[in-house]
């Protein structure tokens, strides 16, 4: 399969670039700019009105696509934001705290950036006191993360889905969420690397009760701007961090009084830049045009990282540790490869010299896939590999 067709305006804005990074800065397809102008139009034609058709129009058609993706049926449990930072902000506010002012924070040592130095920021501070479980050795990792979560002595569990180091996938979400209690604990599950790399992530009985967070930046294809948050019923009715947009359905009420929205929109903040929805529901109409399901660019994907990895032999990545092996017998598999080696930063630097993008943490070289790609692409790629 190859679809580079859809993604011209960015494959040709650079040519020579090999681009293997798709798990960390997705590239644009043609859609998306159609998106962009859309909302520009909108924006100049409608002047004011045109919060009416983000609100009315915009907003729903990107929340029923988020459902859809997530497994959950539920469009109204979607909120979106910039980033999955504000996310974290509202919810530490939000969350119950059964032990005074202290939030009690139960995590991993996978976490993303966002989470992992806000968190650490929460704790030189005293605002929060954390339990941290670490990732490795993964064989017995959620064993240990379930005897840290049946303590009870937590009020917030934040857990990624897809450890942004290595690429292992956590699986026991629907256990994880049996936990959550609107008094606490809250059960947050970070989707950033799951959301369309795997298929329905997010299944409708974990999302009676633990909070769900991903965004358009990596495999939805949209570009920055379009984070989004499930948000399950019952929790969080009214946050502390809020925003006039979380009454923007009522502005009819009177002065001091603080109405909240009956779902999700609880969660939002102020004004926002909406083309971000635009860019991201452009896309999403684009992958139904072609075919494109998740299920589809999954198994696209796993036959590139397959054809790549026969061919390690011959370059120095082959006595590199992989951190997510590919195995047949588990289709689900992050969208990029980790590869574990001192000279992880040697390599990324190397094949950036060469006009090849990849990108690496610590000792961790990571190489990420997307349509954007084809077989000719990997053998490129490991060509340039054999030359480290």
């Amino acid at each position: 399969m190859s679809v580079k067709a859809l993604f011209d305006r960015s494959l040709s804005a650079a040519p020579c670039r090999l681009h293997f990074a798709a798990h960390s800065h997705h590239l644009w397809p043609d859609a998306s700019f159609d998106g962009q102008l859309e909302a520009w139009a909108d924006a100049a034609r409608l002047a004011d009105a045109k919060w009416d058709k983000v609100m009315g129009e915009v907003w729903p058609e990107a929340q029923a696509h988020v459902a859809r993706e997530l497994g959950t049926g539920n469009p109204d449990a979607i909120v979106f934001a910039s980033n999955t930072h504000d996310f974290l902000v509202r919810l530490w506010a939000a969350a119950p705290r059964r032990n005074g002012a202290t939030l009690r924070v139960l995590t991993t040592s996978g976490e993303f950036h966002s989470a992992r130095r806000q968190i650490a920021r929460w704790v030189e501070s005293g605002d929060i006191q954390l339990e941290q479980v670490e990732t490795e050795p993964s064989d017995d990792f959620a064993d240990r993360l379930f005897e840290a979560a049946a303590t009870g002595e937590h009020d917030l569990i934040l857990v990624s889905q897809v450890m942004f180091g290595t690429g292992r996938i956590f699986d026991q979400i629907e256990r994880l969420a049996s936990l959550a209690r609107p008094r606490g604990p809250w059960v947050v599950i970070d989707g950033y690397h799951a959301f369309m790399a795997l298929e329905r992530p997010f299944t409708a009985p974990a999302a009676t009760s633990a909070f769900y967070l991903g965004g358009g930046y990596k495999y939805a294809m949209a570009g920055e701007g379009c984070a989004f948050m499930h948000a399950p019923a019952g929790f969080g009715p009214r946050p502390a961090i809020t925003g006039w947009y979380a009454e923007f359905e009522d502005l009819s009420l009177p002065p001091g009084k603080i109405g909240y929205a009956p779902d999700a929109r609880r969660f939002l903040g102020a004004t926002f830049d909406p083309s971000a929805l635009y860019r991201f529901n452009a896309v999403q109409r684009m992958l139904a045009d072609n075919g494109l399901t998740t299920a589809r660019i999954s198994e696209h994907v796993a036959t590139l990282q397959r054809q790549l990895l026969e061919q390690l032999g011959r370059t120095p990545l082959a006595n590199a540790e992989l951190l997510n092996p590919v195995d047949r017998a588990k289709p689900a598999h992050a969208r990029f490869l980790a590869f574990c080696d001192t000279r992880a930063k040697q390599w990324q630097e190397a094949l950036a010299a060469r006009g090849c993008v990849t990108d690496v943490r610590g000792d961790v070289l990571r190489i990420g896939f997307g349509i954007y790609q084809d077989g000719a692409d990997v053998d490129r790629l490991a060509d340039l590999l054999g030359t480290l």
